[in-house]
Parts: structure tokens; C-alpha cells; sequence
């Protein structure tokens, strides 16, 4: 009925024909005419016509939202484990709990975990992978709670992530992985091993064949568990070679792999070189039809999102990427930039394809991931760094006066970044409840009446001693309160005594959980030496503090200071690392923010600690 409907419709209407410099630039690239030309021809009402020369005027391309405010989204398909309805349609693979955590100082405790899984999980990531099960206690609990919890959260659109734990190419790391993401209703495991020349001479020690038949046993066994979707991935692929990758690839698709992950592991391909990778294993692979290719794109010469994009383009229909760019050594592709570029460029230059994020929800995901780990945004950060949205120069300004479209091509609307009302609110200390919530919602947070309830009287301690208070101190307050982590210790007083006459001495208060009093005093070389050792004789922890650093808020002599601690401690703390297999330990961040510098400092060094006696227990 609905063909013979589309007949009747089609003989009645006469074709309309569309010149191409109404859809986009006439310097198409050839691929991309022919791209079009399938895509309007196939309704049999459309025609196109290319313009023989380039003197028309091109469109004006901004990201922008429908006219109710929200962003502009189409329908996520169906998950296949294997297969993508939509062929333009592009997964969002997100690390951040798994390579993330490997950045120096960003260890999660499973509360934090679980957090940044729900917030993924309202951003609308694909695939969540959730950690590398093997590697500790710790984080196979880990996995196994977020796939019991956010694995099973679905919405009413029938999304729910894709729970994913990584491992090796060994049974071991296999079933533990299995026995931790069993429990989502989409349980995935990623197996990967090395496939690179140098990988296998000098790291694995093993000949081409060895590897292979590694790779299809082990994914073989994947599947024999009962896992339907394994992903597999060759170890530094940028550096492989080709008729050797394309083999491997074609084995593992036969043992049942359903994603092909192509790991740019050391960052050293240029765009054009992982463009054609995947464009190449896309046309010499046995099977590749029969599954998705990914790409995982690390940072090392500051090529990930474009490295990323290019592998897109090329045919590679999931993305690995992590929140603000964070992992290993540089990083990774970072999430909200590939994200925003697909939005921003996916129909005009890259095919037409899509994701199902949800962008409003980005810039409160940033955050999170910041404050939980410690890793700081820089200022300069595409998307979500703090100067992302300003104008300072005159030029500028003055643009953005007359049109925004002149300077920005993203509103910051559409990652949940709202601008500074109109109505000229200053918040200070006559503010009300009402007023701050309006304010925390349009700098990106969405806290429960608790969390306001506390950040409300934090406020009103900072109005009383500053005359206005700023987006600036409003946002290190709910960092310092909001994402600190679970509480073992809770400082109550701290009191110092320091200057040229005499030692520091500093005599601190700490609450257990259990709400038990302890006191102690202590000397040190300065007041902040002199409140770390004080805590340590509560604490009784032996750590060795490998960073400390201190940031004013804003300005003037009553700013608000953030201070970020590193620690590390007993050789306990150990953890398994995913690519080279060896025990490391661990490094805890804390952060704490206030009008005062030595109980800013005081609060960092406990929360760092708190993190670090949560994971112990």
C-alpha cells in the first residue's frame, strides 16, 4: 500500500529542482556531490543541479537550536550489536571512567563513578565503558554497580546505555570482565591485544601467527560466555601493518566480533593518514560489512578530534572519546568537541551524519568530570573552557552587538551554558533562595533542594563579607561542596598561628563519619605544613603529597581561593594498569575552596584523603 501511495504521489507532482548552492558551497569534494546526488535522487520529486561556476553567495553555517530552544535531534535507531539502521547515524563510545581515570590524579571512587555513569547516561552516550574489571577490586565492583544500576535505567524512548568493561586478550581478564557487565541489559566486552611490530617484537614477544590466534580464541571466547556484542581492538593500529591488520580484523570478525575498534594508540597519524586507514581496512577486511568500525583517537600531537572526524568520514560509525579530552599522556579525543563538530558540520560537509547526544547536558558533564577528577579545564578549552563564550576584544564586541552569528558559531544555550540574565540581578548578601537557584541553573546546575540548602548558606557567608558575589565564586562553592567526595573525615575548626616570631602551629577538629570528635595539634614550617601534619595525626595515614597548588577565584584581596592537593599512598594502593599490564600506584586529587587560604588548603588535603580511605575500604 505505502509503495503504491509513493506511485501515485510521484506521477501527479512534477520534480522540483534544487541547485546545489542552496544546500551547501558549490567546491564540493567530488565524493560529496555523488553523496547528494544519491541522497536527493532517491525521491523521485527532487532533482539537483551543480552550478558550473562559484559566484554565488554560501550559506551562513552556525549550530544552532529549533525555535522552541532545544536542540535540534533526530531519532536514535534501534541497537544492533552489529549493525546501525541509520548508516548515518554515529555512536558515541565514551572512556572517561576507563582511560580517563588512567590521567595521573584522577582515580574515581565508585560513588564518583557512578555519578559521571548517570550523567553519561543522561547525555546520551551509546557506550559506556566502565572500567577495566581486572584491574583491582575496586574496579570490578565498580562495573558491576553501574551495569546493575545505569545499565538497566531505561527511558521511556527505550534508550539505555551500553555497559562496557575492557580486557586483555586472556581468559582471566575476559570472564572477569563478563561477570561485571552481565547484569546491564546491554552488556558489551572489549577485548583488545597488540598488533603493531614494535608492540608484539618487543612488548608481547610473540610472532604474527601467535597473536592471531590469541585474538580469535579470545574473542571466541567472549562470545562463548554469552556475550552477543564483543568489541575487539588492535593495539597501536596506526603503526600496524596494513595486510597484516586486515587479516587479523577478518579473523576476529569470523570468531564473532561485532566492533572493530582502530586505535590510534600514541597520537601519530595526521588526518589524512586515519582518514584512509579506516577507509582501507573499510575495502580490504573479509566481513567488514558485518560489523561497526570505531576509531580511539589518542592526543599526543594534538590531532584527536581530527583525527576522529577524519576516521567518521571514512566510514567508522562509533567514536571512543572521553569528557573534556582527558586519559593518557595527552589525552583523548575529547567528547563535546567531536560532538559539536558533527552538529555543527554533519550535514554540510560530513554526509549527513548524527548523534543521539544530548548537548544541553555537556557543559554540567564537563564540570563533574572536572571537579571529580581534578583535572582541570584550561581557559582556552574548545566548548567548555572558560573563555569559550567571552569577548574581549573590541572588534569583537562589537560584532557580537550587532549579531552573535558574527563570532560565535555555537550558542552556548545548546550545551546547557546559559548567559548572564538581562534584568541586571546582582546576587549579594539580600539575595534570596529563589534568586540563587536561577542563577546555579544558568551556569549549568541542576542540584536537589539539599545541595541548594547547603550551597545557599555557604552564599550567604561569602555575601556577608563581599559586596557582590560572582559566577566565579558561585561555581568554587558548589565544586567545594557538591563534588566533593564520600565523607570519612569532615573537618569542623581549624585554628593556626604563624608569622616571624615564632613556629607555625595549627590545632584542627575532624568529625569521623561516625560523628566521633578528634583534635590534634601540631608544628610545621608554615601554617599549611602545620595543618597537613595536624590531620595526619588523626588520620593516621602515612601519604606523601606530590602537588599542591593555589588559584584566586577572581579578583581582589577578598577573592575566593580554590586549592587542588595530590597524594599518593601506601604501596597498597595499587592497581593494574590495561596496556602494559603492570601493578602502579595510585594517586588521590582533592580540591577545597573559601575566603580563607590555610582551611582551603586544609579541606583539599582531606578530601584527597577521604577519596583515598573510600577506596581502601
Amino acid at each position: 500500500m505505502a509503495a503504491a501511495a509513493s506511485s501515485s504521489i510521484s506521477s501527479a507532482t512534477p520534480p522540483r529542482t534544487f541547485p546545489i548552492s542552496r544546500i551547501t558551497s558549490s567546491k564540493l569534494l567530488p565524493h560529496y556531490q555523488l553523496h547528494l546526488q544519491r541522497r536527493f535522487t532517491q525521491n523521485p520529486n527532487i532533482s539537483i543541479s551543480f552550478p558550473s561556476n562559484s559566484t554565488h553567495k554560501p550559506p551562513l553555517i552556525v549550530c544552532s537550536s529549533s525555535s522552541s530552544g532545544e536542540p535540534l535531534r533526530r531519532p536514535r535507531p534501534d541497537y544492533i550489536p552489529n549493525r546501525i539502521p541509520d548508516p548515518n547515524y554515529v555512536r558515541i563510545f565514551d572512556t572517561t571512567l576507563r582511560d580517563g581515570e588512567q590521567s595521573p590524579g584522577a582515580t574515581l571512587t565508585s560513588k564518583e563513578k557512578i555519578d559521571i555513569a548517570r550523567q553519561l547516561s543522561k547525555l546520551g552516550v551509546d557506550i559506556i565503558e566502565a572500567g577495566f574489571p581486572a584491574a583491582s577490586k575496586d574496579d570490578f565492583e565498580a562495573v558491576k554497580t553501574i551495569a546493575k544500576e545505569v545499565g538497566n535505567e531505561v527511558d521511556g524512548d527505550g534508550y539505555v546505555p551500553v555497559i562496557c568493561g575492557l580486557s586483555r586478550c586472556n581468559e582471566n581478564d575476559i570472564r572477569t570482565a563478563w561477570e561485571a557487565v552481565k547484569y546491564a541489559k546491554r552488556a558489551r566486552i572489549h577485548t583488545f591485544i597488540a598488533t603493531s611490530g614494535i608492540h608484539m617484537e618487543y612488548k608481547l614477544r610473540k610472532s604474527k601467527e601467535e597473536v592471531v590466534e590469541i585474538a580469535r580464541s579470545m574473542v571466541k571466547f567472549a562470545r562463548s560466555l554469552g556475550c552477543d556484542d564483543v568489541e575487539f581492538s588492535p593495539e597501536d593500529a596506526g603503526r600496524s601493518d596494513r595486510e597484516f591488520l586486515y587479516h587479523i580484523l577478518g579473523e576476529v570478525i569470523k570468531a564473532g566480533a561485532t566492533t572493530l575498534n582502530i586505535p590510534d594508540t600514541v597520537g601519530i597519524t595526521l588526518p589524512s593518514e586515519f582518514g584512509k586507514l579506516i577507509a582501507d581496512i573499510k575495502a580490504n577486511t573479509a566481513g567488514i560489512d558485518d560489523v561497526i568500525i570505531s576509531t580511539h583517537c589518542q592526543n599526543d600531537l594534538g590531532l584527536s578530534t581530527a583525527n576522529t572526524l577524519a576516521g567518521a568520514y571514512a566510514g567508522a560509525r562509533q567514536l571512543e572519546v572521553t569528557i573534556n579530552g582527558i586519559g593518557e599522556r595527552a589525552g583523548n579525543a575529547s567528547l563535546e568537541e567531536v560532538v559539536m563538530a558533527i552538529k555543527c558540520r554533519g550535514e554540510h560537509i560530513l554526509g549527513g551524519l548524527y548523534t543521539g547526544i544530548n548537548p544541553r547536558h555537556i557543559t554540567m558533564t564537563s564540570k563533574m568530570v572536572e571537579e571529580y577528577t581534578g583535572l582541570q579545564v584550561q581557559p582556552h578549552k574548545a566548548i567548555v573552557g572558560a573563555n569559550a563564550f567571552a569577548h574581549e576584544s573590541g572588534i569583537h564586541q562589537d560584532g557580537m552587538l550587532k549579531h552573535k552569528s558574527t563570532y560565535e558559531i555555537i550558542s552556548p544555550e545548546d550545551i546547557g551554558l546559559e548567559r548572564s540574565n538581562d534584568a541586571g540581578i546582582v546576587l549579594g548578601k539580600l539575595s534570596g533562595r529563589h534568586a540563587l537557584k536561577d542563577r546555579l541553573t544558568e551556569l549549568g546546575y541542576d542540584l536537589n533542594d539539599e545541595q541548594l540548602s547547603t550551597i545557599f548558606w555557604r552564599f550567604k557567608a561569602v555575601a556577608e563579607t563581599k559586596k557582590r558575589v560572582t559566577d566565579a565564586d558561585l561555581i568554587a562553592l558548589v565544586s567545594d561542596e557538591v563534588f566533593q567526595p564520600e565523607i570519612v573525615w569532615k573537618l569542623a575548626d581549624l585554628q593556626v598561628a604563624c608569622g616571624t616570631l615564632g613556629l607555625s602551629t595549627a590545632t584542627v577538629k575532624l568529625f569521623s563519619a561516625d560523628g566521633e570528635e578528634h583534635v590534634a595539634c601540631s608544628v610545621g614550617s608554615g601554617p599549611v605544613d602545620a595543618g597537613y601534619k595536624a590531620v595526619d595525626l588523626i588520620v593516621k595515614e602515612r601519604v606523601e603529597l606530590l602537588e599542591y597548588s593555589l588559584i584566586a577565584v577572581t579578583e581582589g584581596i577578598d577573592a575566593i581561593a580554590t586549592t587542588r592537593v595530590l597524594i599518593r599512598g601506601e604501596s597498597d594502593h595499587t592497581s593494574t594498569h590495561a596496556l602494559t599490564g603492570e601493578p602502579f600506584q595510585r594517586t588521590f586529587s582533592g580540591s577545597g575552596a573559601g575566603m580563607d587560604i590555610v582551611v582551603s588548603s586544609v579541606k583539599a588535603y582531606i578530601g584527597a584523603l577521604n577519596k583515598m580511605l573510600a577506596l581502601k575500604q
